[in-house]
């Protein structure tokens, strides 16, 4: 019979596929637009490279399956994003972005992998790499402080979509739970900045509704909705 963590791995598995498929619609229009238009990259290639170090990790550690499958998704699907990207990008956001791909994605990356295998043996392996993927999600979940600063400043939830960030903090939550079963502290460490980010975000929505963003708010959770599968 399989055990609870692997139910709550399940769920978890579910849910941040529903998330990291959420900017289908955003590169949709690019591919229709054959623009990028004002969209920036950068969060695709954080992504991309996070991810990546979290399928690495979950490889790396035994029974850790899960984290290694949902990750290795979300990377799958961040490439195509960060792929999009630079097809329809002008010359030199090309440019920038290519660089900042080879920084990060490749460079990074593979330098992370080598030193890991190469200069490191046993349980250091894991602990090095699971210290590094806890570090920089949390640096990176940090970004909904900026969303929460626009929300307050313009009054208008229309940047803090109701589906997205209430799957986030889900998502967050469950991956928590994950974590407490199956006794990983770097995953606990990093979903836990998470749920905190998710419910501080959820608290400044509610408080900085404004009617007259009321037709953008409806759209896009209409667009999240689709995207997720849920309507």
């Amino acid at each position: 019979m399989a055990s609870l963590s692997f139910f709550v791995g399940i769920i978890g598995n579910v849910i941040s596929l529903l998330v990291f498929a959420s900017p289908i619609k955003t590169f949709w229009q690019i591919v229709k637009k054959k623009s990028t238009e004002s969209y920036k990259g950068v969060p695709y290639i954080t992504t991309l490279m996070s991810t990546s170090l979290w399928t690495f990790y979950g490889v790396m550690k035994p029974g850790g399956l899960l984290v290694a499958t949902v990750n290795g998704a979300g990377a799958a699907l961040q490439f195509i994003y960060v792929s999009l990207y630079l097809i329809y990008a002008p010359k030199d956001k090309k440019v920038k972005t290519a660089k900042l791909v080879a920084i990060l994605d490749v460079g990074f990356l593979g330098a992370v992998i080598a030193i890991t295998l190469l200069a490191m043996h046993g349980n250091l392996r894991l602990t090095f790499v699971g210290i590094l993927c806890a570090a920089l999600t949390i640096g990176m979940y940090a970004s909904p402080l900026a969303v929460m600063t626009t929300v307050i400043r313009t009054k208008s939830v229309k940047y803090m979509p109701f589906l997205l960030s209430f799957f986030l903090f889900l998502n967050a939550g469950v991956w928590s739970v994950y974590s407490v079963l199956v006794k990983d502290i770097y995953i606990g460490v990093f979903t836990l900045i998470k749920t905190i980010s998710g419910a501080k975000c959820r608290r400044v929505r509610l408080g900085c509704s404004s009617v007259d963003s009321l037709h953008d708010l409806q759209e896009q959770d209409t667009v999240t909705n689709k995207i997720n599968g849920l309507g």
